[in-house]
């Protein structure tokens, strides 16, 4: 079993949402903290608000060198990485093409732009930063995990063709790095897993209009929003827990997309 306290977490996207309480977690419990964010606003209320060993960085997750500095920041200032949280990402919703009531004829489709921004963040950037950061933790010698996160989405949400993609891709890299580490007697010392979480209760999420909030309440079984806290705290059993690796590990209070028909 890996303890938390001591070990240090490079948690992208930190700033704010389930990002924020894994920083929050991860500290409460110990840790070390390198949190990298593209919004320096939010990074300086966050360094504010923290309290205990933490380091934040202005990072563009789709910058190579942007990367490369988080990743070496955490090895300057603690001297090891043992979690890997890629945990920044976007949502552009909006249907592939859109058709007239009347006519029945395409009227509106998404714009490549609005398709690309959200690969460019949610799996190039994500990409990015667990290579950056894998390659520090080989060249270091540190033990620890490789956290993605992918979502309920990934089994296919209609008007989320770009975000869906993303979370699906999240989904399988778990497998493929295990793989690849396993090739080089490296899969003992990373592991890696993704967590994916349904209807989390985000300032976003919560902001929503009542009755939209409503409607997607009343999809999950457990009659509530999962907190980001129990996200967060998913992370810290799995990462505490050597034997779990590979795997796709959902935390949705039950909700089946479409279960009500």
């Amino acid at each position: 079993m890996l303890a938390i306290k001591d070990s240090v977490a490079v948690i992208t996207g930190g700033a704010s949402g389930i990002g924020l309480a894994l920083s929050k977690y991860w500290l409460e419990n110990g840790g070390k903290v390198v949190i990298g964010d593209v919004v320096a606003d939010a990074l300086e209320n966050v360094k504010k608000e923290l309290t205990g060993d933490v380091e934040t960085i202005l990072c563009n997750v789709t910058k190579e060198e942007d990367c490369a500095k988080l990743a070496d920041a955490a090895i300057a200032s603690f001297g090891q990485i043992n979690l890997v949280a890629p945990f920044a990402g976007i949502i552009k919703d909006g249907l592939m093409v859109s058709t007239d009531r009347e006519t029945g004829k395409v009227t509106r489709k998404m714009a490549l732009d609005q398709f690309k921004a959200v690969i460019d963040i949610n799996l190039t950037g994500v990409f990015l930063t667990i290579r950056e950061c894998a390659e520090r933790m080989i060249n270091n010698h540190c033990k620890g995990l490789i956290c993605l996160v992918s979502s309920t989405g990934s089994l296919g949400t209609a008007g989320q063709i770009n975000y869906s993609s993303t979370k699906a891709a999240m989904s399988v890299m778990p497998k493929v790095i295990t793989a690849e580490f396993f090739r080089r007697g490296l899969a003992n010392q990373i592991r890696c897993v993704a967590v994916a979480p349904g209807y989390v209760g985000t300032p976003m999420v919560k902001a929503m209009p009542e009755k939209v909030l409503d409607n997607i309440v009343a999809q999950v079984p457990i009659g509530r929003l999962v907190e980001p806290e129990e996200v967060a705290a998913l992370v810290g059993d799995i990462y505490r827990n050597e034997a779990l690796a590979g795997e796709v590990f959902f935390i949705h209070g039950g909700l089946r997309l479409g279960s009500k028909g």
